[in-house]
């Protein structure tokens, strides 16, 4: 098929160079002209702008934007819909909070183009091991992008999930998921590395993906970073979140459902920004006061 493909950060590249491999044309805009010319030396078309990409299509047009959730994306939608024709299809491949989906769907569909809501997982190795696909949106479309997404994923990786805005729900919860097994692995290898005994934490990362029933793709990537780094001394004990951890506890309390794991694994990762925390300083003093416990003074 061809197909219009804008973003081509770190998962968008190779997304493209994927669909490249297995024949597709793709026509490809970035806010950046060096992405551009890396993707046209892999076979890519090049554009210089929305307009250019979209003139650049086939009578009817599949245009794929893999930005950052958000502004970014209403600001390509906005700029595409004057540009397409009904019966046109968008497909938003980031991580976009489903709430926004659902109206994004609405105003798009209501200038007859279809939208399709499509959660991808699979990181930088998704070029060689394909993509998880989650999407959502009206059949009729979903089935026609289905060569695209065949190729993107692996065997059995993608998956229609239903209306709109259903498949980044569907990416929500597997983020949120992703988020209380980050952090059990995480505790338990601190468990181990902080053990009276002499424990190969990359062996036991490894050891652990065969027959056991904790064994993940994370274990994979686990031995991968201990080989690199068995005490990974070069990290900073600083972890990020993106969203969907929130919008997965957010979900939870709109549905009366209790998520005591990810929600305390979304709170770790607040705790790991904070340098010197107030909340730990406080704890430390009423131990003290009711209890007379020892407390450890700056620069001791």
């Amino acid at each position: 098929m061809k197909l219009g493909f804008v973003g081509l950060g770190k998962m968008g590249a190779n997304m493209v160079e994927r669909l490249l491999r297995d024949g597709h044309e793709v026509v490809v805009y970035n806010r950046s002209q060096p992405k551009i010319d890396e993707a046209a030396e892999k076979g890519a078309v090049a554009s210089t702008s929305l307009e250019d990409l979209v003139g650049k299509l086939p009578e009817r047009k599949i245009v794929w934007l893999m930005v950052p959730s958000g502004a970014p994306v209403d600001e390509n939608i906005d700029a595409l819909l004057p540009l397409l024709n009904q019966n046109d299809i968008i497909i938003d491949g980031g991580n976009s909070n489903w709430q926004d989906t659902e109206a994004r769907a609405e105003r798009i569909q209501a200038k007859g183009i279809h939208y399709i809501d499509c959660g991808t997982s699979g990181g930088v190795w998704g070029l060689t091991e394909g993509y998880c696909l989650m999407y959502g949106g009206s059949e009729e479309p979903c089935a026609h992008v289905e060569p695209i997404l065949k190729t993107l994923a692996p065997e059995k990786g993608y998956q229609y999930c239903g209306t709109n805005g259903a498949g980044h729900f569907v990416k929500m919860v597997h983020n949120g998921i992703e988020y209380g097994m980050m952090q059990a692995y995480a505790e338990g290898f601190e468990i181990m590395e902080k053990s009276k005994f002499d424990i190969d934490l990359k062996a036991v990362s490894s050891v652990w993906q065969y027959g056991s029933v904790i064994r993940s793709w994370l274990l994979e990537l686990a031995e991968l970073a201990l080989a690199d780094d068995p005490k990974l001394a070069s990290l900073q004990p600083y972890v990020s979140d993106s969203g969907e951890g929130r919008w997965t506890i957010q979900a939870a309390i709109d549905l009366d459902v209790p998520a005591p794991v990810i929600t305390q694994a979304l709170f770790a990762r607040f705790e790991s920004r904070q340098d010197n925390s107030f909340a730990y300083r406080m704890l430390a003093a009423l131990r003290n006061q009711f209890g007379g416990h020892a407390v450890k003074k700056k620069g001791e």
